[in-house]
């Protein structure tokens, strides 16, 4: 994949912050609306944890409409914001100074904070070795025949682990990779030509040990 797409510099973001807002805006969602939200976001001069706090409702649903169930990602979005701002002052490298295990536990506590939320919060804004699985990682190795199709979140992060070097440069690209190989060829209808896992769909040995 490396070699097909060289480096993906995912996750795009000037800051932590903005990196966290961009993974909480991008569920259920295209990158592409997520960017609109988040532009209108730092035109208003609101990308602050602060600064989303005191926004008006209206103001808020305005810069967020773009990214769709923008009246959900408001509140989900106050919620992270009002966390940070009481246990941390607002400032995301305290945040990040967290143990890694305490942390994903307190992530995991905020309402609307699912896995795969707060695995990129904790791998891209707070830079600690997590693997972050979403669809396209689940796609993309159950149809290798290298895990199950219905292989839960949970066992599909441990397995990742398992098999490689906790380090974070790595675990970013290893995602980024997966997701535009989904993105362009592990479509729901997929693109097998010119893939550059094709080879491997002819291979006898997996790359790594199935689940």
């Amino acid at each position: 994949m490396h070699s097909h797409f060289g480096p993906t510099g995912w996750w795009p973001g000037d800051s932590a912050f903005e990196i966290v807002v961009g993974a909480i805006l991008t569920q259920n969602t295209a990158w592409t609306n997520v960017e609109k939200s988040l532009d209108l976001i730092k035109s208003d001069g609101l990308l602050s944890p602060q600064a989303l706090i005191d926004s008006s409702e209206e103001t808020l649903h305005r810069v967020l409409k773009p990214s769709g169930f923008f009246r959900i990602k408001a509140k989900r979005l106050l919620h992270f914001c009002h966390f940070l701002m009481d246990t941390h002052d607002g400032d995301m490298a305290s945040l990040a100074r967290t143990p890694l295990a305490e942390l994903r536990t307190t992530l995991l506590n905020i309402h609307g904070i699912g896995p795969e939320t707060a695995d990129d919060i904790i791998l891209y804004a707070c830079q600690q070795p997590v693997f972050v699985v979403d669809s396209y990682t689940r796609r993309i190795f159950s149809r290798h025949g290298w895990v199950a199709d219905d292989i839960g979140y949970e066992p599909l992060r441990s397995f990742f682990e398992s098999q490689l070097e906790a380090n974070v440069d790595q675990f970013q690209e290893y995602h980024g990779l997966l997701d535009l190989t989904g993105k362009e060829f592990c479509k729901t209808r997929p693109h097998c030509s010119g893939c550059p896992l094709e080879p491997l769909l002819s291979d006898d040995q997996p790359l790594v040990s199935s689940v």
